[in-house]
């Protein structure tokens, strides 16, 4: 993976978890990377400092990625910054609240679809014409083991919100070959990060580590090579369109 070197490398959500696990694990192959986050500036600036021990570039940007314009923003910032994005992972992501169908309002819909899923695009609509320009790049989404199995208790609406990314991801590859542009994703299931103890009870991480074929739940480092093995062109450079699921086996598509 040495052509991932001084590559420039945008994760959103990146402060915590999935996200900041992949940031640590791209500076550490001389990647520059940009640790998005919402309210954890704290914890944004820390895995950053962390990176840049290695000897790499890393800087903080904060957007809330229920604001396309702060989005833009954000991709316009780490381009004045760093000069150029070689790799986008739409990472950012939240269930909000688990809550049954009935009880779902049009409020709590718009801001999971919102955060999920249009993120992806504002993201992506607002790294097109950089990636253009330097002929070509990579998108990496995140997806979930709920867009397969539609999501665990009180998660539908989470669940529905992956399948779209999950969907897109497919047709953004179709639509940004022409480009140079490669568009995957990685899958995680259940993996042990902030926004599990956030919205999962004991009880229902014991429920879902049953279903697990290895037994366990996932760490946040072991999405680590998925997203540096779609990232690399010397090593996925005919991949596109793909999803890599990161599951432990709970589900085998």
């Amino acid at each position: 993976m040495q052509d991932l070197a001084g590559k420039v490398v945008f994760i959103s959500g990146a402060s915590t978890g999935i996200g900041a696990s992949a940031a640590r694990a791209f500076g550490a192959k001389g990647a520059h990377v940009v640790v998005h986050y919402n309210k954890s500036a704290t914890e944004a600036e820390a895995v950053a400092a962390e990176i840049r021990k290695g000897g790499t570039k890393a800087i903080t940007i904060g957007a809330d990625v229920r604001d396309s314009k702060a989005i833009d923003k954000a991709i316009a910032s780490a381009v004045e910054q760093l000069g150029r994005i070689d790799v986008l992972i739409n990472n950012a992501g939240s269930l909000v609240k688990r809550e049954a169908l009935e009880k779902i309002s049009d409020d709590l819909f718009d801001e999971v679809v919102q955060i999920n899923a249009r993120s992806v695009v504002a993201f992506t609509r607002a790294v097109i014409p950089v990636m253009r320009k330097q002929g070509g790049g990579n998108i990496i989404n995140v997806t979930s083991v709920a867009a397969r199995h539609g999501g665990g208790p009180g998660a539908l609406i989470y669940a529905a919100s992956k399948g779209f990314v999950s969907t897109i991801t497919r047709g953004m590859a179709k639509e940004l070959q022409p480009d140079n542009i490669r568009v995957n994703a990685v899958a995680p299931g259940v993996i042990m990060t902030p926004f599990q103890e956030r919205f999962t009870t004991p009880e229902q991480l014991e429920s879902f580590r049953k279903t697990i074929p290895m037994g366990r739940i996932g760490d946040p480092a072991e999405c680590d090579g998925a997203f540096l093995y779609l990232a690399s062109d010397e090593l996925s450079g005919y991949v596109t369109g793909q999803i890599i699921d990161v599951n432990g086996g709970q589900y085998m598509p």
